[in-house]
């Protein structure tokens, strides 16, 4: 296969086959792509857009660059995916509710990308968690526990690895056709059923306009749909963090904060729930949405999915004893401080992207793609949009290294709450539902 043809053709727009999508797709598994050629067909999609073939032909051969997992469970194998925001982590709180309710979640998640944390840096706070399994070790958890949220092996959609990481630091994550072909290629390998996608709307999505997250959302159910996968997607807000933390092991403690009953965050609840219910209507495991997400609650109320999460922990190498003692087991940042508000007013707005690029100046997030990660250091306590503040009240709490990585990120933090005097419009959560 003659890459440099190929490249020219992405260039120019010309259509490229099936042949040339599975061969420049298996060029990317094997490593006869380079990085340089990787990140230069990426640009060229980005700028030129692919025709609706050619996204379902870049998904099916990036999926087909290694093994597509086969399942015999006694209940249907499903997932959701996100495409990325600030404070988004559901799959740490969903993944054990939806296997206590019957539900088999083989999620294979990704690493943070562009200003959005990623589910596996958020792990790996956990001491001895395990993202990597082999392929035996993933399938007999799945069965045991009802769920595992590792990242793609070796065999699991390599091209999609290859071109995730380029993607990351060549500014091309916001392509809808790359965002289309990463996700469905590692969800499709799994042997999916059911997928269902949460499509972030605002400007703290990757594609904040409304018109093109639709067009994102619609790519994706149909793209699967193609498949043979039965699949829906709802659009959620993104115009202030999901959950009032963002950083990885923050991030785990305030879902095990949720999941244990300890506090309650009213926007990661609704999310969590409405995507749920869908999720298992799509399985047969309700006979409607709202059925599912009554299951959803029990399952959250009750604590099994608490202990569901506890045990899928433990089976990957980490602490037996997480749910006692997580405040003492995960990472934690030298040095803590408060960001307090200078005047009086409703916050009317958040930059979310701005914060999230702020948690990656504190060492939370990649600037390149072998940086190593200071797990620790993040943002938490973060003041609400539509929340009255008075000078001196508390915008958030800065998780740093240091009292100067903190007072150098406060700059970046600061103009990021826009305070008004009147009280902003309230924005739904939760939003359409395409299926």
């Amino acid at each position: 296969m003659n890459i440099p043809v190929i490249l020219s053709k992405v260039r120019d727009g010309t259509v490229l086959s099936p042949a040339e999508l599975n061969g420049f797709a298996q060029g990317l598994a094997s490593g006869d792509v380079s990085d340089s050629q990787a990140g230069a067909f990426a640009m060229a999609v980005c700028v030129n857009g692919l025709t609706e073939n050619e996204r379902i032909g870049l998904t099916l051969a990036m999926r087909d660059s290694g093994k597509v997992q086969e399942w015999n469970l006694p209940g249907p194998v499903l997932d959701k995916h996100s495409t990325g925001g600030v404070g988004d982590n559901v799959s740490l709180i969903l993944a054990p509710a939806l296997a206590v309710c019957g539900a088999y979640i083989p999620m294979i998640s990704g690493r943070g990308l562009g200003h959005t944390g990623g589910t596996l840096d958020k792990l790996e706070a956990i001491p001895g968690y395990q993202t990597s399994v082999s392929e035996d070790d993933f399938q007999n958890i799945v069965a045991k526990v009802g769920c595992a949220i590792v990242g793609a092996g070796e065999g699991i959609a390599p091209a999609d690895k290859r071109l995730y990481a380029i993607r990351d630091i060549t500014s091309t994550v916001e392509s809808i056709d790359l965002i289309t072909a990463s996700i469905l290629s590692k969800k499709l390998a799994a042997g999916l059923e059911g997928l269902v996608l949460d499509v972030k709307i605002g400007n703290g999505a990757f594609i904040s306009d409304p018109s093109d997250a639709r067009t994102l959302a619609r790519s994706l159910v149909n793209g699967a749909k193609g498949t043979g996968c039965k699949t829906a997607a709802l659009l959620t807000d993104m115009e202030q963090p999901l959950a009032p933390v963002a950083g990885n092991s923050l991030e785990i403690k305030n879902a095990l904060e949720f999941l244990c009953g300890l506090k309650d965050f009213p926007r990661l609840r609704e999310v969590t729930v409405a995507l749920g219910g869908q999720l298992l209507t799509l399985g047969g495991l309700a006979s409607d949405a709202k059925e599912g997400e009554g299951n959803i609650v029990q399952a959250l109320t009750d604590g099994r999915a608490a202990e569901c999460f506890a045990r899928m922990i433990s089976a990957l190498g980490g602490p037996t004893d997480l749910l006692d003692n997580f405040s003492k087991r995960l990472p934690q940042a030298s040095f803590v401080t408060d960001l307090h508000a200078t005047e009086n007013g409703f916050i009317s707005e958040i930059n979310v992207r701005a914060l999230g690029h702020a948690v990656i100046e504190l060492g939370g997030g990649r600037k390149q793609q072998d940086d190593i990660l200071d797990l620790s250091v993040g943002l938490d306590q973060m003041a609400e949009r539509g929340q009255a503040v008075s000078s001196g009240d508390l915008l958030c709490r800065i998780h740093a290294k240091d009292e100067n990585s903190a007072h150098s990120v406060s700059k970046i933090i600061q103009p990021s709450f826009t305070l008004s005097e009147g009280q902003p419009r309230q924005v739904p959560v939760v939003g359409e539902l395409l299926d």
